[in-house]
């Protein structure tokens, strides 16, 4: 079994910055792909951004010059540096890991319990 506990999430005026860190313990043979979601108030959970084990990213192009993911493999944590933040960046944000805790067992997902960011002056 595999727990990701985010932090860093909060309140933040428009234009500013906050980083997003999330960090799995457990189970753990290899975590493949990490990737960030959110999701607004009645609007559907958007894939924000992933980054591979070979540090691999990809971006939502809303988010493109604006965010970087990343990761640090020794400590298995992501983040997620977010800078010119929008009013409309406001969402909970929640961490997601592929992973295995076994050799030869099927990949499956885990989540993070979500954090919140709310973008406002």
């Amino acid at each position: 079994q595999v727990q990701l506990v985010e932090s860093g999430g909060g309140l933040v005026q428009p234009g500013g910055s906050l980083r997003l860190s999330c960090t799995a313990s457990g189970i753990i043979f290899s975590i493949y792909t990490m990737a960030w979601y959110r999701q607004a108030p009645g609007k559907q959970r958007e894939l924000v951004a992933t980054i591979t084990s070979g540090k691999n990213t990809n971006y939502v192009d809303s988010v493109k010059g604006r965010f970087t993911i990343s990761r640090d493999n020794a400590k298995n944590t992501s983040y997620l540096q977010m800078s010119s933040l929008k009013p409309e960046d406001t969402a909970i944000y929640y961490c997601n890991a592929t992973l295995r805790s076994r050799p030869g067992e099927v990949m499956y997902n885990s989540w993070g319990q979500g954090t919140q960011v709310t973008v406002s002056s």
